[in-house]
């Protein structure tokens, strides 16, 4: 029931159905004091620091796993492995 009247209004301001949604969405729902992500200060790394990090597998593992070592050549066997297994996913 709004896809016709948003396609018009997008054609007329010469935009796209999605933009023009999105511009109506930050006029009506989006108040000055709503915080959003540009508004706080700092790279993204900084913003996303809480969430991302690093293993050290020496921590898990005595003298560490060495991931990066073969990692095609162990991906290969895992898939063959499975697929001599029946297992496809």
């Amino acid at each position: 029931d709004i896809e016709k009247p948003l396609l018009e209004q997008a054609l007329l301001r010469g935009t796209t159905p999605e933009l023009l949604a999105l511009d109506i969405l930050r006029e009506q729902v989006v108040t000055p004091d709503t915080p959003c992500a540009e508004a706080s200060s700092g790279s993204l790394a900084e913003r996303l620091s809480p969430f991302i990090g690093m293993l050290q597998s020496s921590e898990r593992i005595a003298g560490g796993a060495a991931m990066s070592v073969d990692s095609g050549r162990k991906f290969a066997e895992g898939l063959t492995t499975k697929h001599v297994a029946g297992r496809s996913s």
